[in-house]
């Protein structure tokens, strides 16, 4: 099975309902989160995880957008990078 995959990153103060939030936006649109990792540093709330949006209903700009309004909401910071991006910046 193919899959597509996007990074997302989210910073900022520590507060209930972060994960909550992200993972119901991805799950209403069928995207599946393949990975999470989550801790907090220093009082900071960090996250990053990796999903499929190969099913998803939504293009990959109106999730960046989605979770741009989750994060100013909760005064986050979330980036989405697709995971070829990040494969070529990466390269050696």
């Amino acid at each position: 099975m193919n899959k597509e995959l996007l990074f997302i990153t989210v910073i900022g103060k520590d507060k209930k309902g972060i994960v909550a939030k992200v993972s119901n936006l991805l799950y209403k649109h069928d995207i599946n989160i393949e990975d999470i990792s989550q801790r907090i540093m220093g009082g900071f709330f960090v996250m990053t995880m990796l999903v499929d949006i190969k099913t998803a209903d939504i293009a990959m700009d109106k999730i960046a957008t989605e979770l741009e309004k989750i994060g100013q909401n909760m005064q986050l910071r979330i980036q989405l990078q697709h995971e070829k991006i990040f494969n070529k910046m990466h390269r050696i």
